[in-house]
């Protein structure tokens, strides 16, 4: 059975970064959940910014508690993998 290879620099430092975004994401979602509510509604409504499946998004974000909820449940799924994740990319880069 072959031994399984070290993940390069460059891998780890951008799985790193997507991860970082996930949480900046999550923490707006938790701290400043107003500001991220109006931010994605206002992105949605833009007509110059053409988003596939737009009227679908913005069906999901008319009943707001209902979105906030499944949003968090699924943030927190979210947090808990990408950490996962984490721990596991850097312990097979540092062997």
């Amino acid at each position: 059975m072959s031994e399984l290879e070290t993940p390069p620099l460059l891998f780890v430092l951008v799985f790193l970064l997507f991860s970082l975004l996930f949480l900046s994401n999550s923490y707006k979602l938790w701290f400043k959940t107003d500001e991220y509510y109006k931010d994605l509604t206002d992105s949605l409504t833009n007509e110059k910014t053409p988003y596939p499946f737009k009227n679908f998004f913005l069906k999901r974000l008319e009943n707001r508690k209902r979105w906030e909820v499944e949003q968090k449940v699924f943030s927190l799924i979210g947090i808990v993998a990408v950490i996962v994740a984490d721990v596991l990319v850097v312990r097979a880069y540092l062997g």
